[in-house]
Formats: C-alpha cells, structure tokens, sequence
C-alpha cells in the first residue's frame, strides 16, 4: 500500500467514526423496554426507549428529559451512584465527539505536511479518542445492568417475566465508531511508518547514485 491510499482510508474511517458517534449520541435508542401490556395489563410500566438525553414513553411518543442536576438529598446510595455514572456517560461521549473534530483537522495537516513525527502523535491521539469512546459505552452497559438489578430489587420477578429489555441500535453505533477510532489510528501509524521508511530510502539511493556515477566514468 502507498502512503495516499492510507491516508485517504484513515480519513474516511476518521469521518465515518464522527458521523457514527454523532448520530448515536443524538438518537434515544441506547436501551429499549418492551412491554407485553396484553398479557400484564397492570403493569405500571410501559413500552420505552432512552438515549442518553431523553426517555420516550408509550405508543403517543410522550418523553421526558433526563435531569442531570436534580437534587439528589433525598436519593439512596444506589440511585445517586447511577446518577453520578450517567453524568461520566454525557461527559465522555460527547468529549470524544468533539477531539474527533480536532483529530480529523490535525490529521490532515500531518498527512498534507507528510510529517513521521505529526502523524504518529495524530495516531496516538486517535487511539486515546477510542479509549474514551469504549469507556463511554462500558460505563453505560455497566449503569444499564445496575439500573436493571436496582429494578428487580423493587418490582417482583413475575411482573418483570413479560418485560423485554434490550440495547438498541443507538449503542450498536457507538460501538462501531470506537472500532473505527481504532483503525483510524493504526493506519495513520502505517502512514506514519511509510513516511519513515521512504525518508531512509532516498538517502540511500541517492548515495547509492553519487557512488557509482564516478565508475561509470571510468569505464567511459
């Protein structure tokens, strides 16, 4: 491969991954409640979707926000835990969102510049934007679990028998762009590394060229 077609993949790849991780944190299908209201008519709870702003409720389309900076005096150990990790989850998802940004203007400066050194710290960046991107999901699969074993401590297990829950596709989204984060950064690293190894080339054919130039002009 020849340092143009890393680079053009790395960039894709780079303006998939924002496309992706802006469209998931956008979108309210991070976790999906389905509710079979004919078969446990009583019930309290409904069929819902969340993302990380909004909860939707019912077959109406009626939502409500989630509240990041309620009072919580009056909540549990538990419930103030799960706050605190939801606000992690808003921290870091949207910070990784923004650093893409910045990756995607750095990255094309060092590919623009061809510089070794410029495109193995933009490398590196990318990989550090992944890291927060996959601690960003973990911490919300590790929050939908807890909130899900808090509910089961409430509610009795029969009545949770005709709930299904599920992560939607929203979460799927997120995933991928982490995945190619990942592979932004290595390709720009083998960018990185072709530049290198070209810099060490031309030297040597060109000393090569200067060696054997007064040979040939002997032998003329």
């Amino acid at each position: 491969m020849n340092f143009g077609t890393v680079v053009v993949s790395a960039g894709l790849c780079g303006l998939l991954s924002f496309i992706l991780l802006a469209v998931s944190i956008g979108t309210e299908y991070w976790y999906i409640i389905d509710v079979d209201e004919g078969r446990n008519s009583s019930l309290e709870y409904s069929s819902s979707h969340s993302g990380l702003w909004r909860i939707y409720e019912g077959q109406n389309g009626s939502y409500h926000d989630i509240s990041f900076y309620t009072d919580s005096s009056d909540h549990t150990e538990q419930e103030k835990h799960l706050l605190n990790l939801h606000r992690v989850i808003v921290v870091l998802l949207p910070l990784s969102l923004v650093l893409l940004v910045f990756g995607g203007i750095f990255g094309l400066v060092a590919s623009l510049a061809q510089s070794c050194t410029l495109l193995t710290c933009i490398a590196a960046y990318f990989l550090i934007c992944s890291l927060l991107t996959v601690s960003g999901v973990s911490i919300y699969i590790s929050y939908s679990q807890q909130a899900l074993a808090e509910l089961q401590h409430t509610v009795d297990i029969e009545s949770l028998s005709h709930v299904h829950m599920s992560f939607g596709w929203s979460l799927v989204m997120a995933c991928l762009s982490f995945c190619l984060e990942l592979l932004t950064g290595i390709l720009l690293m083998l960018a990185a590394r072709l530049i290198h190894r070209q810099c060490h080339h031309e030297p040597a054919a060109v000393l090569s060229m200067s060696q054997s130039s007064p040979q040939l002009l002997r032998l003329q």
